[in-house]
C-alpha cells in the first residue's frame, strides 16, 4: 500500500484531478520533451466537462509556459479505466509530433500513464504489506501497539506530517482573515471570517462546532481561489481534516506530538481507501471525497479522544457510511456550490461520528472494508452525470436558473450570500 505521501500533498486548488493531477502530468511531459516549440492538450471525460471551472487548461498553459499550448476538449468520450483521462502532444515547429503521453487523473493529484498500451502500476514508494483494516486492527491487537505505531513502524513520515500539520494550519489561519467573493461568476461570498468572528463570542458548548465551522470554510475558500491547501485526501474535501485537527488541538490542548500520531492514522485510512476503493469524485461521486475525508477526520477526533483500534475502524467505517450514494455536481463546475458548506458540515460530522462511537459499545455489523467495497461498488452505479461533470443534479437546476435570469434581464449568476 502506498507512502501517506500520497494522500497528503500540498499544493493548490481548486481540484486535486482537475488541477494538480494535469500540472503533474504536464510537468513530467515537459522535462520529456524540453525540445518542443509547442504542445497540445486533449481532455476527456470529466476533465473536460468541468475543466474551466476547475482551471484544467490553466494550469497546463502555465506549467507549458514559456511555449505555447492549444487546449481541445472533448466531454463525450469516457475511458473506461477512467473519466479524467488526457492526452498530452509535443510538437516541433513544423507542427511534426515529437513524442505523445497519454494519462490518467486518478484523483487527489496521482496520475496513472498508459505506456506500451498498459496502464502503468503505481511507481510510489509502498511501505504497507497490510492493505485492509481489519488486517491493521489484529496486528495491534497482537502486537498490543497503537494504531499509529503501525503506521510510523513501516514508514519514516513523522517530519513530512509535521510539515502537512504546518499547511494546514497555515491554511485555515490564512482563510479566515479573509472577505470578499471568490473568483468565479458564481459571485460566491467568502463566509469563513464571519463564522470565525461568531465562533469567539459563542457559549462553550457551541464555540469547538462553530471553530469546525470556520475552519473547514476557511481551506475550502482557499481551495476556491486557488490558494495552496492540503489534499486530504481531495483538494475539494481539503477542509475536514484542517477543521477537526486545529478546532481540537485548540480546544483540548492536544500537543503537537498527538497531533501528528492523529494525522498518521487519518492518513492511514484514506491509504486504504485510495487502494480498495477510490478517493476520486468523477470515478465515485463525492461520497468517494468527502466521504473519504469524513471517514478519516472520524477515526482521528476519535483516537483524540482515547479510541482503541476498534473504536477507531468503527469511527472510519460510521464516517463513510453515512455518506454512501453522495452525489458530485458541482454547479457551473466550479468547486464551490455545494463543496465549501459540505466541507463545514462534514467537519461536525465527524466530530460527532467520534463522540457516538466513544459513547457505545463498539461492536457493529458492517466492517470499514466492507463499507469501502461498497463505496466503490456505489460510485460505479452512479449515473455519469453524478460523477464530476456538472451535467445533473444541482448543477442541471443552477444551469436552469441562470437560462431563467438571461431571459429576464438579470445580472448572470446567483448573488449566494
Amino acid at each position: 500500500m502506498e507512502s501517506l505521501k500520497e494522500v497528503f500533498k500540498i499544493g493548490c486548488g481548486p481540484s486535486s484531478s482537475h488541477t494538480m493531477g494535469p500540472e503533474r502530468a504536464a510537468k513530467e511531459f515537459k522535462k520529456r520533451c524540453p525540445d518542443a516549440k509547442k504542445y497540445q492538450a486533449y481532455l476527456y471525460g470529466s476533465l473536460a466537462a468541468t475543466g474551466k471551472g476547475h482551471m484544467t487548461d490553466w494550469i497546463i498553459e502555465k506549467t507549458f509556459m514559456p511555449k505555447p499550448t492549444t487546449v481541445f476538449w472533448d466531454p463525450s468520450f469516457i475511458h473506461p479505466y477512467h473519466t479524467n483521462y488526457m492526452k498530452l502532444v509535443a510538437l516541433d515547429e513544423k507542427d511534426n509530433i515529437l513524442d505523445t503521453m497519454e494519462v490518467f487523473s486518478i484523483g487527489g493529484g496521482s496520475i496513472r500513464e498508459i505506456k506500451n498500451g498498459v496502464v502503468e502500476q503505481s511507481s510510489v514508494e509502498q511501505p504497507y504489506k497490510l492493505e485492509h483494516m481489519t488486517d491493521i486492527v489484529n496486528w495491534c491487537k497482537k502486537n498490543n501497539k497503537k494504531m499509529w505505531e503501525y503506521v510510523f513502524e513501516n514508514e519514516d513520515i513523522e517530519q513530512y506530517l509535521d510539515d502537512i500539520y504546518d499547511a494546514m494550519y497555515r491554511c485555515v489561519k490564512r482563510g479566515i482573515k479573509k472577505e470578499g467573493l471568490l473568483p468565479a461568476k458564481l459571485r460566491f461570498k467568502r463566509k469563513a471570517k464571519e463564522m470565525y468572528e461568531k465562533a469567539m463570542i459563542a457559549p462553550e458548548s457551541l464555540k469547538l462546532t462553530k471553530k469546525m465551522f470556520a475552519y473547514a470554510l476557511a481551506s475550502s475558500e482557499e481551495n476556491a481561489s486557488a490558494g495552496e491547501v492540503v489534499t486530504a485526501p481531495t483538494c475539494g474535501a481539503c477542509g475536514v481534516i484542517p477543521a477537526v485537527l486545529v478546532a481540537m488541538v485548540e480546544e483540548f490542548n492536544i500537543d503537537r506530538k498527538r497531533a501528528i500520531r492523529g494525522l498518521a492514522i487519518a492518513g492511514l485510512v484514506g491509504s486504504i481507501i485510495k487502494k480498495n476503493a477510490t478517493v476520486s469524485g468523477a470515478e465515485g461521486g463525492c461520497q468517494a471525497e468527502i466521504g473519504s475525508a469524513c471517514s478519516m477526520a472520524s477515526a482521528m477526533a476519535t483516537y483524540f479522544m482515547g479510541g482503541n483500534a476498534n473504536q477507531i475502524e468503527y469511527a472510519a467505517e460510521s464516517g463513510m457510511e453515512h455518506a454512501l450514494g453522495m452525489t458530485c455536481d458541482p454547479i457551473g463546475g466550479y468547486v464551490i456550490v455545494p463543496c465549501i458548506e459540505r466541507n463545514a458540515v462534514f467537519s461536525v460530522k465527524a466530530l460527532n461520528t467520534a463522540n457516538y462511537v466513544m459513547s457505545v459499545d463498539p461492536d457493529h455489523i458492517i466492517s470499514f472494508d466492507d463499507v469501502i467495497v461498497t463505496m466503490a461498488e456505489t460510485g460505479k452505479d452512479l449515473r455519469q452525470g453524478y460523477r464530476e461533470t456538472s451535467t445533473s443534479g444541482l448543477a442541471k437546476y443552477y444551469e436552469k436558473l441562470l437560462k431563467m435570469q438571461q431571459e429576464e434581464g438579470l445580472p448572470a449568476g446567483v448573488p449566494l450570500e
